[in-house]
């Protein structure tokens, strides 16, 4: 059966820049730190996935909706600009080995992936990559994530969350609208923690049914934050739901994909990174 690999890049550079060792350059003496971990790490899971299609995507640095509709959506993150330095060479070295990427325009990675994933996943097994936790809405039988740590390396599937949130992945992003998820900056109401937003969901059956029955919740504690953030409630959903149709920048066959075992330094070398 065919396999799309789909690659959070800036989730990946970002994970590779601050995760290296130590300051790299090159014999220009440019930093490459962020390139040689993004390369290396992107052909191990070429390697240990086997993708016939594969796609790398890239959040543009230009304001989407999700940050127009909260201002302090990732606004923790506006100082770690460092590692887009070296997004240039990363290009470079993703266009010498023959692998689909794109920056996107007016929505975020997320959206691009998501829309991949669930416009392709009847016809091919989809894998993420990625460490942001917003896909784990989308599992499903023919959906994974892969959480990439080297040999610590994870592969996320319906059980995984199930297991580890007392939700399933239909409910992940009602249960982080509850939780908040301070990744994105996102705060969720006051005193709801993972457990009660896993019992409320298992009692109510979603986000919008804990809205709408707030006053019937029985502690009391619980049924006033409830009640005093719902509107903020509503606004994380929005913030995290993924699946909205987006525009996808290639077409599926355009995405065919065959590793020919290049290794790292003959990617950077056949870029020009030296």
């Amino acid at each position: 059966m065919e396999k799309l690999l789909l690659v959070d890049g800036s989730n990946l550079l970002f994970q590779m820049f601050f995760g290296m060792p130590a300051r790299i350059v090159n014999d220009q003496g440019k930093a490459i730190q962020g390139v040689l971990g993004f390369v290396g790490a992107l052909l191990k899971m070429i390697r240990q996935v086997s993708p016939t299609h594969l796609a790398v995507l890239f959040d543009s640095e230009q304001p989407n909706g999700r940050a127009l509709a909260d201002p302090s959506y990732k606004a923790n993150r506006k100082n770690e600009d460092a590692p887009f330095s070296q997004l240039d060479d990363i290009y470079e070295a993703l266009d010498f080995m023959n692998i689909r990427h794109t920056e996107t325009n007016g929505c975020e990675a997320d959206d691009l992936i998501a829309c991949y994933a669930l416009s392709l996943c009847q016809k091919m097994e989809v894998v993420i990559a990625s460490w942001d936790s917003d896909f784990f809405q989308l599992l499903s039988s023919q959906i994974s994530v892969l959480r990439y740590r080297g040999k610590n390396t994870l592969l996320c599937t319906p059980t995984y969350v199930e297991d580890r949130f007392g939700v399933s992945p239909a409910l992940y992003a009602d249960f982080k609208a509850l939780t908040g998820d301070t990744a994105d900056n996102i705060k969720g109401a006051p005193g709801i923690g993972p457990k009660t937003a896993a019992m409320l969901l298992k009692e109510f059956g979603s986000l919008k049914a804990i809205l709408k029955n707030a006053p019937s919740i029985r502690k009391a504690a619980v049924r006033t934050s409830i009640l005093q953030n719902s509107e903020k409630l509503q606004i994380n959903y929005q913030l995290i739901k993924l699946g909205k149709a987006v525009p996808l920048p290639f077409a599926c066959c355009e995405l065919a994909y065959c590793y020919n075992g290049i290794t790292t330094n003959e990617a950077l070398w056949g870029a020009g990174i030296r």
